[in-house]
């Protein structure tokens, strides 16, 4: 008698950097937290998954909306790295806003 082999789930068509950039083309700039609650992964998955999509744009462009410190106002806008920061430059604070995300596809720098 042959012993039975476990059952293989179908193939799903939907990957997580595809969800994160369905996620990313709605137009809302979302946090990195906001998309890990959405795509059911961790907040340090995505962060490796925005750096990827941020290297292969395919047409598309990973915008980032800078984090800001919550203390003095200061804007983190020459940052290139995509994780928030851990503290202020100005005021040492560690009250940091999140940096937000969204693709912009051609003929839309903005979102909506």
């Amino acid at each position: 008698m042959k012993p039975k082999e476990p059952p293989v789930p179908p193939p799903s068509p939907d990957t997580v950097r595809h969800r994160i950039v369905l996620l990313l083309e709605e137009g809302e700039p979302r946090s990195a937290r906001e998309l890990s609650h959405l795509a059911r992964i961790s907040e340090k998955d995505v962060y490796a998954h925005l750096e990827e999509i941020g290297r292969h744009r395919q047409g598309r462009r990973l915008v980032i909306v800078p984090a800001e410190c919550r203390g003095c106002g200061f804007v983190f806008h020459k940052r290139e790295r995509v994780r928030k920061p851990g503290r202020c430059p100005v005021c040492r604070s560690e009250h940091i806003a999140e940096p937000l995300f969204y693709l912009s596809l051609p003929g839309r720098e903005k979102p909506e």
